[in-house]
């Protein structure tokens, strides 16, 4: 059973309460680890939103009034909007405020926090958890979403041990499984296996609609374009910051993928059924071996 007799955190505010944010509160209300939880965010709609459906106990539009008696802040906000973000809590916040953030690039955000504070603070402790579905706001957020999932936190040699320590009893009383990882190549790990996906699924739905036959293309879809498609639903606005944000990583997987998307290519004008096969077999092999062990 998960022991969580040496955390207690009284006041907690989540900036940005959306699919993310909404869960984190959710499971956090459930794990009895905090008090009081407060939201923020720009959008007084989806506060009210979050208010009503017991998300949240209170918010406030204004950033500052929301985060000057939080013991942790955690920030689920697009990546693009961090260092702005943090510049308008800077100054605002107690001395042993504890900063984490579920953004899915990580060396931008540290980079965005050295900017404002001018030095990495002791009480960051970037993170990452590895869950989310296509749909997005609060309405769509439920408690169970971290459960059984990774949350990858990237501490810097500057970050506290008690606050990495509390913030990883957070997501393991959420039902994750925490894992620490240099935030540069936590990047490089989820350009491969995140953001080229997502890229490519935006990139196959976007061909499709400019053809003549798409009409009848769509009508016709079967569920193996529904699978391999369905993250083409996410955030746009949101997917964008991530691949502007982790470029270099993603341009060195995309040109990878190039390479082996020409092999195919080339294998089916030359009518090489063999080569097809093979690349077919060791693809299935892998893809089996990975769900076999998670």
């Amino acid at each position: 059973m998960f022991d969580n007799s040496s955390v207690m955190i009284n006041h907690l505010t989540i900036i940005g309460i959306g699919l993310i944010g909404g869960s984190f509160a959710r499971a956090m209300r459930i794990s009895g680890l905090v008090n009081r939880i407060s939201g923020s965010g720009r959008n007084r709609d989806n506060l009210d939103k979050a208010l009503q459906l017991g998300v949240i106990d209170d918010y406030s539009v204004d950033i500052k009034e929301a985060v000057k008696d939080a013991d942790l802040i955690f920030i689920a906000a697009p990546v693009g909007s961090m260092q702005n973000i943090l510049g308008q809590i800077k100054g605002h916040i107690k001395k042993n405020t504890i900063i984490t953030d579920g953004g899915s690039t990580k060396a931008n955000v540290i980079a965005a926090a050295e900017t404002v504070f001018d030095e990495l603070p002791v009480n960051f402790v970037p993170g990452h958890p590895i869950a989310g579905t296509e749909n997005s706001g609060v309405e769509s957020s439920f408690a169970t979403l971290y459960q059984d999932h990774r949350v990858i936190l990237t501490p810097s040699d500057y970050t506290d041990s008690k606050a990495l320590e509390t913030v990883s009893i957070l997501w393991k009383a959420a039902g994750a499984q925490v894992v620490l990882m240099e935030a540069r190549h936590h990047d490089q790990v989820l350009a491969a296996t995140s953001h080229l996906p997502h890229l490519l699924a935006f990139s196959l739905v976007n061909t499709l609609t400019t053809l003549d036959e798409k009409q009848e293309i769509f009508e016709n879809a079967a569920g193996g374009f529904r699978d391999f498609t369905r993250i083409a639903s996410s955030d746009p606005s949101m997917w964008q910051d991530i691949c502007m944000a982790n470029k270099e990583a993603l341009i060195e997987h995309l040109d990878h993928f190039t390479e082996d998307l020409n092999q195919l290519r080339s294998a089916l004008e030359k009518g090489d059924g063999e080569t097809l096969k093979q690349i077919f077999v060791r693809a299935k092999q892998s893809r089996d071996d990975f769900v076999d062990k998670n």
